[in-house]
Formats: C-alpha cells, structure tokens, sequence
C-alpha cells in the first residue's frame, strides 16, 4: 500500500511547472514534484492513461487535461487564460522533463509573451542517466530524435560525425534497425551504448564497437536512448613522408623555415617541430 506522502503547507507562487516525472521508476519522483502536482488546479499530460498511473499511486486528485503535440496548440490559448486568473498549471510529459522531445515549447514560449511564472521542477533525465552510465566523455550534445527521412538523417549525422564530444539520440524501438546503418557509415572507430527500460525490472545497457554493431534481429522493447563515444582525435604522426621531404627539398633554398613549416603542417597531422626540425637539419647539411 502507498501512503500519500504529508506535505506542509508551502505557498507556490501562481503559474506554469514545468514537473519532471519517472521515466521508468515510480519511485524515483521527487517530493517537491508531488507536492507541486497535488496542490495544481490542473495538470497539463501527454496521456491521461500514463499519468494517472503516477498520480493514483501517490493519490493526486488534481485534474488532468490531455496536452500533446496535436491539440497543443488549440489547447494554449484555454491554458494562458486560466493562468492569468491566477490558477497553478503543471505540465508534465509521459516520462522526463517536459518540454524536452515532448510538447511544450509552444505554451512556454506564450507564457514568456504574457509574463506568466514559468518554474522548472528537476528530476528524472533519460539523457543524463545514460550518459553517466555510458562511461564516454561527459562533454555531451543532445540531439533527440532524428528525422523520419533517410537522406535526412544521413544529412544530419554527417553534421554531427564532426563534433568531438559524445553524443546522444532518442529512438523507439522499432526504428533503430533503420538508423545503425547510418551509425556505421558516419561514426566508425566510435563506440556506441543503447540504454533501454531505463530504472525498469529488464534495464539494459548494449554496449558495441560501433564498427561491428548489426540490426537486431527481433525487436526491442519501448523507446532507446542511445550515446555515441567521443571522436577519438588521430595522433599527430612524428614522420615525414617521402613526398613531404621531398617537398621540402625543393623549397628549401627558396623558402625560409617558417614558411616551410606551414605550408608542410597546413591540413597535414604533422606536429610543425618535425618539420622545422628537419628544415634546420637540411640547412645546416647545405
């Protein structure tokens, strides 16, 4: 049996939260989260089904109103004039923070238009959880989901094959198999950890060299946060080739050793002591 947890008596300031929720756990919902949903006049939710799961659990009897990407916009204009009536509004997704990969942006952004509070209540983070468990550099962007599209998401992760810091992408279970191609072409030497049934009874931690990650043959449950490894940087060689000695060679009279050293060194991992070096050894050699 769950006890409703006994809150005191906190004044809240009138306006919109933004309430961070399991996702996965319920368990893991902070105090000040349920203590913030109890005392809204209305909670705004993806599904009322999902929600109600929580607020059941903790007895919350606030009312909910369905709030999703396709009556987000419809429902903005109802939700500001209950705000400015001085109503506390909560808005919370199925899991996580709203806002992030889930709807929100559109009543926050009116809320900033018409000066209404916006308060930000922290707690559970898919992302973050799998990055702290990832093991991989914790210099990190966040990307989300990526486009239905396969040009488009070629176009994309050929942006991002450029960025050094690890990276992090949502993906439901039953698309994944349509992005790993993608992932080999762009981001080989990497490695990769998809993270599935975050804080559940059958949590999972994939981890795979990204050269030799395959589709998966029967398909996972629920939705992946997946990281990718940091760019490992090539280290600078400590030789010069054949074509570049000979390069400098020609130049040698004609140039002086600066020069020489970045024209050899421009667009080339050669450390620009080496070729100096070897600019001064061929000069004193003449």
């Amino acid at each position: 049996m769950i006890i409703k947890p006994q809150f005191k008596s906190n004044n809240y300031k009138n306006g919109l939260y933004l309430v961070a929720t399991p996702i996965g756990n319920l368990k893991d919902v902070s105090f000040r989260s349920l203590e913030v949903l109890d005392k809204s006049d209305y909670i705004l939710c993806e599904d009322t089904r999902v929600s109600k799961n929580l607020l059941d659990k903790y007895q919350i009897k606030s009312k909910l109103i369905s709030h999703h990407k396709f009556n987000e916009k419809k429902n903005t204009l109802k939700v500001i004039e209950y705000l400015k009536l001085g109503k506390l509004i909560s808005l919370i997704s199925d899991a996580g923070t709203p806002s992030i990969s889930d709807p929100g942006s559109v009543l926050i952004n009116e809320c900033i238009k018409n000066n209404i509070n916006i308060f930000s209540i922290p707690g559970p983070s898919a992302v973050t959880t799998a990055v702290a468990a990832s093991g991989f550099s914790d210099k990190f962007f966040f990307y989300g989901f990526l486009p239905e599209k396969k040009n488009q998401i070629d176009d994309e992760l050929k942006k991002l094959s450029n960025f050094n810091h690890s990276l992090v992408f949502f993906s439901s279970s039953k698309k994944v198999n349509k992005i790993i191609p993608a992932f080999k072409k762009y981001f080989n030497g990497r490695k990769i950890v998809l993270s599935r049934e975050i804080s559940k009874l059958y949590e999972e931690y994939i981890r795979r060299n990204i050269d030799e990650l395959e589709l998966f043959n029967s398909e996972l449950k629920g939705e992946l946060t997946i990281v990718v490894s940091e760019k490992k940087e090539e280290k600078a060689s400590q030789k010069l080739s054949e074509s570049d000695i000979n390069s400098i060679k020609k130049m040698i009279n004609k140039l002086s050793t600066k020069e020489i050293t970045d024209l050899i060194s421009y667009n080339k991992n050669i450390p620009k002591k080496v070729v100096y070096n070897f600019c001064l050894k061929l000069k004193n050699e003449n």
